[in-house]
């Protein structure tokens, strides 16, 4: 899953006087690289929880519902603390929550306790969503407003080759031979997970000595009357799309190991299935390198629309066929799925002005459709099977699309009706 940040001058400017962008750039990177793996590993603790547990479709998508749930319960006040302590130390903190987070693994290894494991997931999501809130004003303001969305797409792309290689070196460590004991299923999170805590403490202690340069919002024209960023029709629209993409993006990945263990699919073995895991993330690795030019010259909500549209062509191939077709249409969605945060995140914040926060941390809130699809196609796949599950994906991208096209201009001709509006004028 890729961040966004607000992509125009009036949303965030850096006060510094080398205007030196590259040390706190390169910071930022990691960082996406740091989340892009966390998140991955969900899609191998899924299958692995299934069977160590013994758990159906929707109890087994809990991981997806603990991790990303944290985001609706946290995104808004992240965005509070962010405020009241500033941006390097809510990244310092949120990096603390994280590597604590982490470290729960730890005990929940030993009693083997489900709701512990979920739990601990839980206070993962809570810090990746204060990092998140955190950090996305950062790479909007690292450099001109107009380049704001390739700078996305770059930090992105370091993100993806996290996303791409955590399945692998996630299945490596976690699935072990069959018939290993239950202790032993259980002792093969620990490892991974206590070296991401370690990891997540070290750039804690990075941060806090690295220098970052100030962030401050500005005030735009368009937020200069009472409200919130909620009176904004295209950011409530834009919330959405977010919602409905990040679901569909986590959904094909957590399912998909399973999906691919049928018969109907080859049955798979996990280990093997995890690889198609790693060719999705790593399309998108690739989506992100290509679109990192291309957004330089394709307006966002065209590219949107295109790939919007092809990813609801695979979803439909992936119902309606079988085998190695329904297979590669389900994993070419990562390439799809490549572009569409950096192209919904800007369009959705654009023109908030002193808002820009508030609808940076709604978006971020709205990364609970990771949590929430996922549960919706896991509760179709026990019911109706795997391939039938995958229409509330299918709906995602169409509810995407209808953004790209028409959603997206609500900013427009809203502001455009306020400002013919005398009740507006304070």
């Amino acid at each position: 899953m890729a961040l966004g940040v607000a992509g125009e001058s009036s949303i965030t400017t850096v006060e510094t006087s080398s205007r030196n962008y590259t040390v706190p750039l390169m910071l930022m990177v990691s960082l996406y690289f740091g989340i892009g793996f966390i998140t991955a590993l969900n899609d191998i603790l899924v299958p692995h929880f299934k069977d160590l547990f013994h758990l159906t479709n929707v109890t087994a998508l809990l991981v997806q519902f603990c991790f990303f749930g944290a985001y609706f319960v946290m995104s808004l006040p992240s965005g509070w603390i962010v405020g009241r302590i500033g941006y390097k130390s809510g990244i310092v903190v949120a990096l603390s929550v994280m590597g604590l987070g982490l470290l729960l693994f730890l005990p929940a290894s030993v009693i083997i306790f489900y709701p512990l494991f979920l739990f601990a997931l839980f206070v993962v999501g809570s810090g990746l969503a204060l990092l998140q809130v955190a950090i996305n004003p950062y790479v909007g303001a690292l450099g001109p407003p107009e380049t704001a969305a390739s700078r996305l797409n770059l930090a992105g792309f370091f993100n993806s080759i996290a996303t791409t290689s955590a399945p692998r070196v996630g299945a490596a460590f976690i699935f072990i031979a069959a018939g290993a004991s239950t202790a032993q299923l259980a002792h093969s999170v620990r490892k991974p997970y206590l070296i991401l805590a370690a990891c997540a403490f070290a750039m804690a202690v990075i941060t806090a000595f690295v220098q970052l340069p100030d962030v401050i919002e500005k005030d735009g024209s368009k937020s200069s009357t009472d409200g919130s960023a909620w009176s904004f029709s295209h950011l409530r629209l834009g919330a959405l799309a977010i919602f409905f993409y990040v679901g569909a993006e986590v959904a094909i990945g957590s399912i998909m190991i399973t999906y691919l263990g049928q018969p109907s699919m080859g049955g798979l073995s996990h280990e093997v299935a995890a690889r198609y895991v790693s060719y999705y993330w790593g399309l998108s690795l690739i989506g992100r390198f290509v679109g990192y030019f291309a957004m330089r010259w394709i307006r966002a909500q065209r590219a949107l629309a295109v790939v919007s549209l092809i990813a609801a062509v695979l979803i439909t191939l992936t119902v309606a066929a079988h085998g190695h077709i329904a297979m590669w249409a389900v994993v070419f969605c990562g390439l799809c799925n490549s572009v569409m945060w950096p192209c919904i995140f800007p369009l959705a914040v654009k023109g908030l002005g002193r808002f820009t926060s508030q609808g940076s941390g709604i978006l971020i809130t709205m990364v609970v459709g990771g949590a929430v699809i996922p549960e919706v196609q896991g509760f179709l796949a026990d019911t109706l099977g795997y391939q039938h599950s995958f229409a509330i994906v299918l709906l995602c991208y169409a509810y995407i699309f209808f953004f790209a096209i028409r959603g997206h201009r609500h900013q427009e001709l809203s502001g455009a009706m306020d400002s013919l509006n005398p009740a507006v004028i304070q």
